[in-house]
């Protein structure tokens, strides 16, 4: 690490590069929408100093934990907290792990954003070591008491114009009413993510809906007292500027039960007597509904499917969830959406945004899907493919079938936020680089890919989140 070449990402042809590096100087400063990510709201309702740099760059950041425990570190070591309360590492031990073993991440999407931040953050283009991590770690925490490197400090800095939060159902909202006071609404927004109580599977599913019943005035083991309750939470989010809704089932099959059919696989799934089968039917009808929800009040509908979670049961013993053990599924959005496109797929204010791990569906069906059907757009890359070759994968597969305008831009999805600006500017270099090889090849002339640049960069994202 040599501080951040100016062309990096920019294409190895001199003639082409050229040209995505003029597409990028037009939008290499325009303001971040950040319209889905999983930051932590307090940060903006409170602003406080990060704590230090373990708890910045390693603790939280599950990209970082599994790279490492590949290569037999333990989590001991690099500080992650222990549900049993055992002791771990200190910070300033964990980021001489982290240090000593930077250089796993060379040609990493993880090695690119940590890259990115410790340059746009601390002005450090020196790559961590064993021999500087002592150093480093001082100069950062000095810089982390700074007001500059407060949270919405660093809103400003990076030009972040919108960010959105990812709260469950039963999330105390006080702390989205806080940040109202602070002067932020509309600026920081929650997003309604229902899962804790459409998945049966968790273990406090029934207890998750007495919550509900009691947060809601609607009585939850009442099928349509139910979707009431969603109602009244969800006219809740929106009151403090939620615009969209998540959710991350492990399949995206969806059902179209009658009434009579539904209550009684509620009541089934509440009994604790439920089947597997039953549970997974539970989730696909929750689905169906939610899409309806969302064609009643036009709040945004993301599905993030295809990640089997956690599938290490000691580590989810020991640490609990997101801990670098999520797994990528195989996905059917054909065959699994169909009950919910055919019961809403023709309501004008639906709109669902769809991500995928895997990648074979992008060309195959959601680039034709999202070409015919109005209410579906295709979610930028996701997760394990965020990344410059998957981000170019992703538009080699998607842009000719679905075009630019069945995209919804770019979202960050991060716990991070200082990889925020990194992940951006990684998504306007390629999406400069993909278009300007338009330009070469005359596909497209320069103005229209500098329109469709500034389209793929900001616009897109506003359109599709109803910003």
């Amino acid at each position: 690490m040599t501080g951040l070449h100016p062309d990096r990402l920019l294409p190895a042809d001199p003639a082409t590069r050229a040209i995505a590096r003029d597409l990028h100087d037009g939008i290499a400063g325009m303001p971040i929408i950040s319209p889905h990510g999983h930051t932590e709201p307090e940060w903006f309702a409170s602003d406080p100093a990060f704590r230090d740099p373990a708890h910045l760059f390693v603790i939280p950041d599950h990209y970082v934990l599994r790279m490492l425990r590949s290569r037999g570190v333990s989590y001991d070591a690099l500080g992650v907290p222990r549900r049993d309360g055992a002791p771990v590492a200190d910070a300033r031990s964990a980021w001489g792990v982290f240090a000593q073993n930077y250089h796993l991440f060379a040609g990493t999407p993880s090695g690119l954003w940590l890259d990115h931040a410790l340059s746009w953050a601390f002005d450090i283009d020196e790559a961590p070591s064993a021999d500087n991590a002592d150093a480093l770690y001082d100069r950062i925490a000095q810089r982390l008491g700074t007001p500059e490197l407060r949270p919405r400090a660093l809103l400003d800095r990076a030009g972040v114009k919108l960010i959105a939060t990812t709260d469950f159902a039963l999330a105390d909202l006080e702390i989205h009413e806080r940040i109202a006071t602070a002067g932020l609404t509309g600026r920081v927004r929650p997003t309604y993510r229902p899962d804790d109580v459409t998945d049966p599977d968790l273990p406090d599913f029934a207890a998750n809906l007495a919550r509900l019943s009691e947060i809601t005035g609607h009585d939850t083991a009442d099928y349509a007292g139910l979707l009431d309750a969603h109602r009244v939470r969800r006219a809740a989010f929106r009151a403090l500027g939620a615009t969209a809704t998540d959710h991350g089932p492990a399949t995206i099959e969806t059902a179209d039960l009658d009434r009579d059919a539904a209550q009684r696989l509620l009541t089934t799934c509440l009994s604790g007597e439920a089947t597997p089968r039953d549970r997974a039917l539970f989730r696909a009808q929750m689905l169906t509904e939610m899409a309806g929800l969302s064609a009643e009040d036009g709040m945004v509908m993301q599905i993030h499917p295809g990640s089997v979670r956690s599938t290490d049961p000691a580590m989810l013993a020991a640490r609990g969830a997101n801990m670098g053990a999520d797994i990528p599924r195989r996905v059917d959005f054909v065959t699994g959406l169909q009950p919910l496109l055919s019961r809403h797929g023709q309501a004008p204010e639906l709109r669902i945004i769809l991500f995928t791990l895997d990648e074979s569906t992008y060309a195959r069906e959601l680039a034709p899907m999202a070409g015919y059907w109005p209410c579906l757009t295709i979610g930028p890359p996701w997760w394990f493919h965020d990344s410059p070759n998957g981000i170019r994968r992703y538009l080699d597969q998607v842009f000719e079938t679905a075009g630019a305008a069945n995209l919804a831009g770019f979202n960050d999805d991060t716990r991070a936020l200082l990889s925020i600006p990194a992940r951006h500017d990684v998504w306007r270099r390629m999406v400069a680089g993909f278009l300007a090889g338009l330009v070469a090849e005359h596909r497209v002339s320069r103005g229209v890919a500098a329109e469709l640049a500034a389209w793929l960069a900001h616009g897109a994202a506003k359109a599709a989140y109803r910003v």
